[in-house]
């Protein structure tokens, strides 16, 4: 939720700026805003803003960060809503056994 207001700002911030106000900006802006900021900080700090707000990081299970391209595919995944909602017994969604990671408290 955090993440999803924070994509929001962003994208009405771009609009109103005049950045970026073409067709499509109000549907599909805050979905590809979330997605850069969710792909680069979890690559660059292991979660997403909401994610580290909150304390939660994303490793991959042996322990060691995502890289980037893991960390790109986790985040497409989740913007496909399904994957993160279906999951097994030990709380992993799809989106983590896809890209062999985990979320943990920190």
């Amino acid at each position: 939720m955090i993440d999803w207001v924070l994509s929001l700002l962003v994208t009405s911030f771009i609009r109103q700026s005049g950045l970026w106000g073409g067709p499509g900006a109000r549907e599909w802006g805050p979905l590809i805003v979330f997605a850069i900021e969710a792909w680069v900080l979890t690559t660059l700090s292991g979660g997403s803003a909401g994610q580290l707000i909150m304390g939660v990081v994303v490793r991959r299970t042996s322990g060691a960060p995502l890289d980037a391209a893991r960390a790109l595919l986790r985040t497409v995944l989740i913007c496909l809503v399904i994957p993160p909602v279906v999951y097994n017994r030990d709380q992993q969604g799809l989106h983590d056994l896809a890209v062999d990671s985990i979320a943990l408290r920190r």
